[in-house]
């Protein structure tokens, strides 16, 4: 939902109501600190949130810009939903904080008047390495879903990954997008169901497919206390129940879901076996993080990784996603492609991955935000934004291309 500058003034002056009333006293003394009057104070914080958010797309200088808006005016569960890390959100920080453990080296007079953002995976071209994640239920931050990332990531000329729980079909992402996708893939009780879903994928032309195994189990408690089942707000659109909730999943439409059930609980390496003998497709392994697994992909002979924490939804390791790169690729030494999701918001981010030798970059909740603020072009603009602080770091190190970004510009 936009929200025009009239309509922001007249919700000033609402909060501005709320802030003279009872209901602000507890914000109020929360915020005392900033002065001594709780209410001028619950006017102040309240002032300085609305005007910090944008207009529109073009208004936004950084990818954060869009997460101030949907906090804001997204629907409070579908926020925490997103935004929710594993445990005490612990997770969140430590995955940005991971960053700061690599420094870049800067290089002086080089000619960077031209610089080619450009990849190539498994033989498909793309404009750029910040590729789209998977991520599920898109229909929640907005009714266009994931067929307004499809159209964003035709733009842009990126990778879009469909998750599993998508609300719009495979068949009708891949028309928006307009090119091959890759697909997640979370397995389920029935492999007859998932052979079937395989095969349905890869008639659609994608061209690879991403084995998610980082999620056995987990504690989302912020979504757990929202109690939905029983939430009067929740149940507007939610019913309890596992098959009331993926009867809307577009891929599991037609499915019998009295005795399936999704998860990796029972998997073991096999199961790689299994979707290498049943596919053509790329098969990847998503959530990866440590060195003697990614030999173990090896091993299975796994055609790519993705290093993931599932974006601090995952496990509460105490190691974000670009620490655990590294080992990862050491392991790999160049014998299969390598993409890291979980934590990236800066083209600084995106090098420093390129500079430790992933060959591309997934995002998750930054583009959700962009979806989420207003539909494809936010996303767009969040790829753009991105893009433009890639290039912008490209310069600064003296690297005109992808190939030529190697572990001589970074320091840890």
């Amino acid at each position: 939902m936009r929200l025009r500058r009239s309509e922001r003034e007249s919700r000033r002056a609402l909060l501005r109501f709320i802030a003279a009333s009872p209901l602000a006293c507890g914000l109020g003394a929360a915020l005392a600190p900033r002065g001594g009057h709780a209410q001028a104070n619950v006017i102040d914080a309240l002032d300085e949130i609305l005007a910090a958010l944008i207009d529109s797309p073009d208004e936004a200088l950084n990818v954060f810009d869009f997460h101030e808006y949907v906090k804001v005016h997204m629907q409070p569960g579908h926020y925490w939903y997103m935004a929710q890390g594993v445990d005490d959100q612990r997770m969140l920080t430590v995955n940005r904080e991971g960053f700061t453990k690599f420094q870049l080296l800067p290089r002086r007079l080089v000619d960077t008047s031209s610089v080619d953002l450009s990849v190539e995976l498994f033989g498909q071209r793309y404009d750029s390495p910040v590729f789209i994640a998977p991520c599920g239920a898109l229909a929640t931050f907005h009714p266009e879903g994931e067929l307004a990332v499809a159209r964003a990531a035709a733009t842009a000329n990126t990778l879009q990954i469909l998750s599993t729980v998508t609300n719009y079909s495979v068949e009708a992402v891949t028309e928006a997008r307009g090119a091959p996708l890759w697909y997640q893939l979370y397995p389920t009780t029935d492999w007859e169901f998932t052979r079937d879903m395989i095969q349905r994928v890869e008639a659609t032309g994608c061209t690879a497919l991403a084995l998610t195994v980082d999620i056995p189990a987990r504690n989302l408690e912020p979504i757990a206390r929202f109690s939905r089942d029983t939430n009067e707000e929740c149940q507007a659109c939610h019913q309890p129940g596992f098959e009331a909730a993926f009867r809307r999943k577009a891929m599991f439409a037609d499915a019998d879901l009295g005795n399936l059930s999704m998860g990796i609980r029972g998997l073991t390496w096999d199961y790689v076996d299994r979707l290498k003998d049943t596919t053509s497709m790329n098969v990847l392994v998503k959530g990866i993080v440590t060195g003697e697994d990614a030999s173990i992909c090896l091993e299975h002979g796994v055609d790519g990784i993705i290093v993931s924490n599932h974006g601090s939804r995952a496990e509460d390791s105490g190691r974000s996603s670009i620490e655990c790169l590294p080992e990862v690729l050491e392991a790999v030494n160049g014998q299969i492609p390598v993409v890291v999701d979980s934590g990236f918001r800066r083209g600084t981010d995106v090098f420093k991955a390129l500079a430790l030798g992933a060959s591309g970059v997934c995002i998750g909740k930054p583009y959700i935000w962009g979806l989420g603020s207003f539909g494809q072009p936010g996303i767009e603009r969040v790829l753009e934004i991105l893009n433009r602080e890639l290039r912008i770091v490209m310069q600064q190190m003296g690297t005109v291309d992808i190939a030529s970004i190697t572990s001589g510009s970074i320091r840890m």
